[in-house]
């Protein structure tokens, strides 16, 4: 008898239970996942809207007469594209993609379009992975995207490297959207393993910029490719957060909303650290960029920010319960908020006027604080014993100043702190300066000699 008074009670907290977890998950916004991080700036947020459009550009059968280009134009010379493929020429194990020469910001660009849904062979890529498949570098990588990079390299190589030759000064540059960015993310991959193919190119005049990336590398890779490749993802983006295999996605892309419901529950309930602890669980690639438009129980959009990180723990791992979810994945309103993002970045700059001598020294300590945050995330990598974590001493980095200190110190406790784009070193570095501790007394006195520049704020952030 006290079995059976018990069951309405056993209900009821199990009621209760889903009723806060399904309050809790439709509160979350996907604000909260980038709200630590630091902000992008507009020197480095530049290329993201000049890449959409030319991402948008493959589209277009005949760019000599564009129908349906954005305000503005594609900003390319329709006579500098060396070359474009279809499906016909791709043979199905690619989607289209174009080889366009920038001189205007000397640069070699390979750009693939997304998936087509009324393309068999763009699901046959996505639906050629199992967990575990395929290792690469040490990892594991989606196997139907690696595929088509491969596919795409032996193609394009002979190419790419009479280009580079012919413009030794120009960068090597990748750019993708959707599976594109996908297959983007693991050419580059495969190319720095192939250096040598494409003339011996310096790493550092590689990049990539993978739009609304699907995931497509385990998380050491993720990490330690975070100098190379960069993601850039609109707020509610299913894509990125979508750890269940793509096949389900996309054979119940009818009933998506019910699947990510199902995964949202099933990640919800699943430990950070089995999570992490998992190496063949697939992650969004490189350095992330996240755009944010909107908050959380407010109506409309709002003028976008632009957070980024190179984040370890974290890393767009919750669904968003949002009607946006899918609409943030197209490549048109992500080129819309980017370019609106980046005019308010050089709005606040002209406010600002920096003078071109200080605008130099400013992009220059963002680089710094770019190889600080990537060399912090493969420590905190290193200390969370992720398996195949890379070495804290993996990877190329910008050379550093005589004097400065190296990254390696100074980061015991919490890697996190470094997402704020070197403020808690730079904050360190003053106090040591100016109010060094008395010998004889436990008490900080003031440097009067101090340097003025500094007590100015002189210094760069």
């Amino acid at each position: 008898m006290s079995i059976l008074c018990c069951v309405p009670v056993l209900e009821c907290v199990y009621c209760l239970g889903c009723a806060h977890w399904l309050w809790k998950k439709c509160l979350y916004s996907a604000g909260h996942e980038s709200e630590n991080w630091g902000l992008a700036t507009s020197d480095e947020f530049e290329p993201i809207p000049r890449i959409c459009r030319l991402i948008l550009a493959v589209y277009e059968e005949n760019l000599h007469d564009p129908m349906w280009a954005p305000p503005g134009g594609y900003g390319l010379d329709p006579n500098h594209v060396i070359l474009k493929k279809d499906y016909d020429q791709t043979e199905g194990r690619v989607t289209p993609y174009m080889i366009y020469l920038d001189h205007e910001n000397c640069d070699v660009v390979l750009a693939i379009r997304g998936l087509n849904l009324a393309k068999e062979c763009d699901y046959a890529v996505l639906l050629d992975n199992k967990l575990g498949q395929t290792k690469f570098d040490g990892g594991y990588v989606h196997n139907g995207l690696l595929k088509a990079a491969m596919w795409v390299f032996e193609e394009e190589h002979v190419v790419l490297r009479e280009l580079l030759e012919a413009n030794p000064s120009y960068s090597l540059t990748f750019v993708g959207h959707s599976l594109g960015a996908g297959v983007v993310s693991l050419l580059v991959l495969f190319v720095i393993q192939n250096r040598a193919r494409l003339g011996n190119i310096e790493r550092k005049r590689i990049r990539c910029f993978a739009i609304a990336p699907p995931r497509c590398m385990s998380l050491h890779l993720a990490v330690t490719y975070a100098d190379v490749i960069n993601s850039i993802v609109l707020q509610d983006d299913f894509l990125p957060r979508t750890t269940t295999a793509l096949e389900n996605v996309f054979k119940s892309i009818i009933c998506l909303p019910c699947l990510l419901c199902l995964t949202c529950l099933k990640d919800t309930f699943t430990f950070e650290e089995k999570k992490l602890k998992d190496a063949r669980r697939l992650y969004a690639p490189g350095r992330l960029y996240h755009i944010v438009v909107r908050k959380p129980l407010r109506l409309g959009r709002y003028p976008p920010v632009v957070r980024t990180a190179v984040p370890v723990d974290g890393r767009f791992e919750q669904i968003v319960l949002s009607c946006n979810a899918t609409a943030d994945h197209a490549i048109i309103w992500i080129e819309r908020e980017s370019q609106t993002a980046l005019e308010l970045m050089l709005e606040e700059d002209q406010v600002m006027q920096i003078p071109v001598e200080q605008k130099i020294v400013r992009q220059k300590s963002i680089v710094e604080d770019h190889d600080e945050e990537y060399k912090a995330a493969i420590m905190k990598a290193a200390s969370l014993n992720i398996p195949m974590s890379p070495s804290p001493s993996y990877g190329t980095f910008h050379d550093t100043e005589e004097g400065e200190s190296s990254a390696g110190s100074g980061m015991e406790g919490s890697p996190s702190g470094w997402s704020f784009k070197g403020m808690r070193r730079k904050w360190d570095q003053f106090i040591d300066c100016h109010f060094p501790v008395n010998d004889n007394s436990e008490h900080m006195t003031f440097k009067k000699n101090a340097s003025p520049a500094l007590l100015c704020g002189q210094e760069t952030l």
